[in-house]
């Protein structure tokens, strides 16, 4: 595969879809669904009543897929809405109990970052407690269970699996030390909903429609009817629509996550198997060019998610680099996409915060070249790398 010039015209090695391309039937279901389920379900005219048949069918295919009830599934207005509303509705719920929140060091920006975290607006901010991690970004268990011990706890955060480093958490024992506490736990599953097996051990679940190639703007929050969770302000009168997040989506996009669920849940298997012998490629690639550290845990991770960091480098001119090449990656936090800042993630486990480079598969369906692309991109690291280095002086230290 030729290394294409960002500018001429060539198809590209996008190697940074999180989020991703949609599902090509999903974009397909999208642009349907636009035609069919435009009215607003609310209302009672026949175009409003097909829109609503199309919700509750997108909802039900939904809820099969996370083998849950449908009146169990809600939506947001996107994966970080989703995991705030979570977090919202446990503290809410538990607010004459207290205000504090457990959480991993990993979480998404969404739950640890200040001034992003919308349970602020129900009265004083949470009373945060970080619980820490391992080199692998794993949570520690022991510390974890005396963190959600602590009498005023209303909620506890932890993901299923890290979207930087791809390392799958421990929810089953967590949970069960939540459960003894009598402290519910909110899993975010922005990183894994399509690409893994979907967590079952859980009081809420969030994810985001992206992640299983569905489209953007739509956001996922699963409440077992056994959880005692609820958001401030009046009830909705048809709350059989709206769930109990309250929010009433676009049908064709609930529509199109629907599609797209159906078609990677499909092919999961395969695919991830797939992305995974990729993956262990480029941890091997990267793990022989000199001063690079591979990250997370090489086993029990996510099949299509890898970061190394390389010594005497700058993460941004390495994506530059590998952007000028034809590769489109990652770097920094993935969930401050907007900035090259460092990442808490990689803090938190003790890595290198800077140079780094974090690869995230696409879909075997909107890159059915990824193979190549992966090859590609093997190829090139160790090249990219030194030359980075010789730009930022590394070769003279």
């Amino acid at each position: 595969m030729a290394n294409p010039s960002p500018d001429d015209g060539s198809v590209r090695a996008i190697l940074d879809a999180a989020p991703g391309p949609m599902h090509p039937r999903a974009s397909q279901t999208l642009l349907a669904a636009i035609e069919a389920g435009w009215a607003d379900p609310r209302r009672l005219h026949r175009e409003a009543r097909t829109a609503r048949r199309l919700l509750d069918q997108a909802r039900e295919v939904l809820a099969a897929g996370l083998a849950v009830r449908p009146p169990e599934v809600a939506f947001a207005p996107d994966g970080p809405t989703a995991v705030r509303w979570m977090l919202d509705g446990f503290r809410y719920a538990g607010r004459r109990r207290g205000t504090r929140v457990v959480a991993s060091a990993v979480e998404h920006s969404a739950v640890l970052v200040p001034g992003r975290h919308a349970a602020d607006s129900l009265g004083d901010p949470p009373a945060f407690a970080t619980v820490a991690v391992d080199g692998t970004g794993r949570v520690d268990l022991a510390a974890w269970a005396g963190a959600v011990e602590v009498p005023g706890t209303v909620a506890a955060a932890l993901q299923h699996a890290n979207g930087e480093v791809g390392t799958v958490q421990p929810l089953a024992a967590a949970w069960a030390l939540c459960q003894r506490a009598g402290v519910p736990l909110a899993v975010d599953a922005q990183a894994s909903l399509g690409r893994a097996p979907s967590p079952t051990t859980y009081d809420a679940l969030a994810g985001d429609a992206q992640s299983w190639g569905g489209p953007g703007g739509l956001g996922l929050v699963v409440l077992p009817e056994r959880s005692r969770w609820l958001l401030p302000g009046a009830p909705d009168p048809d709350a059989a629509l709206s769930g109990a997040t309250r929010h009433t989506p676009w049908v064709p996009l609930a529509l199109a996550a629907a599609e797209a669920w159906q078609q990677t849940a499909a092919a999961r298997d395969s695919d991830a198997a797939e992305a995974a012998l990729l993956v262990d490629r480029v941890r091997a690639a990267a793990a022989a060019v000199p001063d690079v550290e591979v990250v997370g845990d090489p086993v029990d991770r996510l099949p299509h998610v890898v970061t190394f960091s390389a010594l005497y480098a700058d993460g941004e001119a390495l994506v530059r680099e590998f952007d000028r090449r034809g590769f489109g990656v990652g770097s920094g936090s993935a969930c401050t996409a907007s900035t090259l800042e460092p990442s808490h993630v990689l803090a938190a486990m003790g890595a290198l915060t800077h140079g780094n480079v974090r690869v995230t598969l696409p879909l075997a369906a909107v890159a059915p070249d990824r193979a190549a692309q992966v090859d590609a991109f093997c190829a090139v690291i160790g090249d990219v790398v030194a030359s980075v280095r010789a730009e930022l002086g590394a070769h003279r230290l």
